[in-house]
């Protein structure tokens, strides 16, 4: 039995990797590669195995760079079951109905544009084969997967529905453990729960997004965006917040409905302008079981989550070109969260050039993204063809981000009392080398550096 690194290995997108034992092949996430245009070119590439010899996927939780390859995988031949957690059932069928979507329509520009026929990488149906395919589990429920394979899902408290995933592996009369982090979130996050303990395992899969750094304190951040909402400038223009459509739109509307008599939200138009974030807000509010203590509290003083009696929810293409008409008093939260598509991009080629726009960062932006060039401060930036200055302020919020930090990992960690080898994925090069000196010394942990292509001889652990 071995474990095969193929995606976000020496990178943070595309998670992707198999799981060997017995003669059968389980998929441990199946996602899309994201950043600039190269990067999502190798989209269409050839996965490093094949598709219809994998016997099931165990998928992590509902964001794009873990599932948004699985409509290609079903495409390429796979038949077999996707496990997950069940609010991620339900968030995965929302993220791929739009990425299928958003894949057609690119496909149809494009077209137009070189007069040759361009095709999407997954269509809407082949996303809805995906669905099919996805049977929902419960956290902490055992449960086999295929001969030789368990597994159990512990809450990661990254987004809802997110899942640590407990693998053990039987071959020969060998069983070995191994734990695939999936993304960790930061303790005392909003909404979700903590990342649960897990007491022990033979080896850890460990994503390391943030492993080079600590974020800001929480308190301090939301502080801070309690500042930019009441300040003076706030009142001349429009404040733009790129935001993921599943865990940071929910909690930016936590935050704002919690302090709208505080920060005065009542003097802003505020909107959500996602039909995805929409949706998955709908899946937030039906599965409150599994809220932490403070946001089960304030749903039930409220008599549901806070709310925000000026917002506006923005389906249509007209409502949402109707925004760009308004020169002062919007808060607009609109996906997608590294600015590399969805209707924030038309926001931000209307309002980056006025000195009088504010753009909260609130995610991991990727290399190549145009996140990623705003917040590197970059003078203008590329948008639809055309270049557009930048004199807008641009403020990174890093204490909001859905990944635990460098602390948060080891705390999770920390939880296995034999300290287990570990093998860093989902990370930059340089966050991984940080974090794996970082683990060393404060844990005398053996990390390693896995690279595509790296097999692991899970009976030699």
């Amino acid at each position: 039995m071995h474990l095969e690194f193929f995606g976000a290995a020496a990178e943070v997108t595309g998670s992707c990797h198999i799981l060997q034992v017995g003669g059968k092949r389980v998929l441990l996430d199946c996602g899309l590669i994201q950043g600039g245009r190269k990067d999502e070119a190798r989209n269409a590439d050839p996965f490093p195995f094949d598709a219809a010899q994998i016997d099931a996927v165990v998928l992590s939780h509902a964001h794009l760079d873990h599932c948004g390859r699985l409509p290609l995988l079903v495409k390429r031949g796979f038949r077999g079951p996707v496990y997950a957690q069940e609010a991620s059932c339900e968030l995965v069928a929302i993220l791929l109905a739009d990425a299928a979507h958003l894949q057609e329509r690119d496909a149809e520009y494009q077209s137009r544009k070189t007069g040759k026929r361009v095709k999407p990488l997954y269509t809407f149906v082949e996303g809805e084969r995906v669905v099919r395919q996805m049977r929902g589990v419960k956290y902490r429920q055992k449960f086999e997967v295929v001969p030789g394979v368990r597994v159990r899902f512990q809450d990661a408290g990254h987004i809802l529905g997110s899942c640590a995933v407990e693998v053990w592996a039987e071959e020969g009369g060998v069983e070995k453990k191994i734990v695939f982090s999936g993304d960790l979130g930061q303790y005392d996050t909003p909404i979700l729960k903590d990342p649960e303990p897990i007491d022990r395992a033979d080896v850890v899969l460990m994503e390391s997004t943030y492993g080079g750094r600590r974020h800001r304190d929480r308190a301090q951040t939301v502080a801070e965006l309690g500042g930019i909402m009441t300040s003076p400038r706030s009142r001349e223009g429009n404040i733009l917040v790129p935001a993921f459509s599943i865990g940071r739109s929910q909690e930016i509307m936590y935050q704002l409905g919690k302090h709208y008599e505080e920060w005065d939200l009542g003097r802003f138009r505020i909107f959500l302008d996602s039909p995805m974030a929409i949706e998955a807000s709908k899946v937030y509010w039906e599965y409150t079981h599994l809220y932490d203590e403070e946001a089960t509290r304030l749903r039930l003083e409220n008599g549901g989550m806070p709310l925000l009696p000026n917002l506006t929810l923005s389906r249509g293409v007209e409502e949402s070109m109707g925004i760009n008409r308004i020169r002062s008093g919007a808060i607009v939260i609109a996906g997608s969260g590294m600015c590399n598509g969805g209707r924030i991009v038309h926001h931000l080629k209307h309002n980056l050039d006025r000195q009088e726009t504010q753009v909260l960062i609130t995610g991991y932006q990727a290399q190549g993204s145009l996140g990623r060039r705003l917040v590197d401060g970059n003078e203008s930036v590329r948008i639809h063809g055309q270049d557009v200055r930048v004199r807008a302020s641009i403020h990174t919020l890093g204490g909001l981000s859905a990944h635990g930090d460098q602390d948060d990992l080891a705390r999770w960690y920390e939880c296995m009392e034999n300290r287990p080898p570990v093998y860093l994925v989902h990370g930059e090069v340089g966050a991984q080398e940080q974090f794996q000196a970082y683990l060393g010394k404060r844990n005398g942990a053996e990390v390693h550096l896995p690279k595509p292509g790296d097999v692991l001889d899970l009976g030699a652990l």
